[in-house]
Order: C-alpha cells, then structure tokens, then sequence
C-alpha cells in the first residue's frame, strides 16, 4: 500500500513540480509551507532552504504575494510569524506577505489556500518530496497548483532517510484522508488575496 500510494502522488505531481526558477511560470501567490526555524537547538535546514527558495521565486517575479502557512496552536509557537520575520530579513516586502496561522498540516494549508484565502492557483515553497503531497491534494480541491523546489538537506544519513520515510508514510495519510473527505481543522472567514491589509496572526 506504501509503495501504491506513493506511486499514485507522485505521477499526478508530475509536470507540475520546478526546480529552476526561470522555467516555473508566473502565479499570483506563492504558498510557502511551514516548519520550525530550531529543530534540538540547531538551525532546520529545511527551513533555511525554504525561505531562500520563497524570497528567489519573488525576486524573480515569478509571484506577486507569498502566502505563510503553518502552525501557531500555542502562543509561543508561530511558524508564519517566524517565516515573515525570516523574508523581511531576505529583502522581501512586508506588505507583500499573508500569513495563514491554521497550516497545522499540509492538507490544511491547501485547502484553506482554496476556501478561505479565495485561490484558485498558487505555487507551492518546499522541498521537492513535500512539494509532490502538495500539489497531489490541491488536485482534489481543484486548486490549480504547481511548486517550486527548496534545496534539499542530505547531509546526515540518519536524519535523511527518517524525514523520508516519514512522507512516505504522509502520503498514505493524504490518500487515506482525501478518500473519507477529511476536512481542515478551521477554515472560517474568506480572506482574499490582495485585500487591503495582509493577514496577521492573533
């Protein structure tokens, strides 16, 4: 079933997923996927690379926005305000950046792209494994998405196959998930994208 269902992804990903930014057409938003910025102490990779790719894909106005989706449960956990902070220090323009504080988790930040932040395309920020989940469940909310791939951290055997084994076991999830027409944790409120003032967290 693992291998079925990665397989499955994978091809409905296929085509849609760039790693050259000069290649990777022009959308509106550019969805940048969250992670922590400190993973045991340590800067995450995964994150440093995410932010180089979102703060390139703007700079060469492949996109007009970024959308920040991740997750802030707690008041001292906030993965978008994190991600913001990280742009602005990379030279992208606050007013030019939403935040999506309800990205629990991949699933949700793509649909709530769709229900609450009004796209109908987007481009999504991450690593080119993530990327593939992605985009494979904005097909099923007819989200017109394609993604633009982070540098991938291979440096350490041990951590590198246990984050991919981890997605390959995400994207069962996500095939499971979309079969039972799991929902989001919050949608709530539309808030499209440009509106007058961008999207913060509480």
């Amino acid at each position: 079933m693992i291998g079925a269902c990665n397989v499955v992804v994978k091809q409905q990903a296929k085509g849609r997923v760039y790693t050259d930014v000069s290649e990777i057409p022009y959308r509106k938003v550019g969805l940048v996927l969250g992670t922590t910025p400190i993973v045991n102490g340590y800067q995450n990779r995964y994150y440093n690379y995410r932010m180089d790719a979102a703060a390139e894909l703007y700079f060469a106005n492949k996109v007009s926005y970024l959308l920040l989706s991740g997750d802030n449960h707690v008041r001292h956990y906030n993965e978008p305000e994190s991600m913001r902070k990280s742009l602005i220090e990379r030279g992208v323009p606050d007013s030019v950046i939403y935040l999506d504080c309800a990205g629990f988790r991949t699933f949700d930040s793509m649909v709530r792209a769709k229900k609450v932040f009004a796209q109908d395309s987007v481009t999504v920020v991450s690593q080119q494994w993530h990327n593939e989940r992605a985009v494979f469940i904005a097909g099923h909310y007819d989200l017109d998405a394609i993604a633009f791939c982070a540098k991938d951290y291979t440096a350490g055997r041990k951590i590198y196959v246990k984050n991919h084994l981890r997605e390959a076991l995400a994207k069962v999830k996500v095939v499971l998930d979309l079969m039972v027409n799991k929902q989001p944790h919050f949608l709530g409120d539309i808030e499209p994208i440009p509106s007058q003032q961008p999207c913060r967290c509480p």
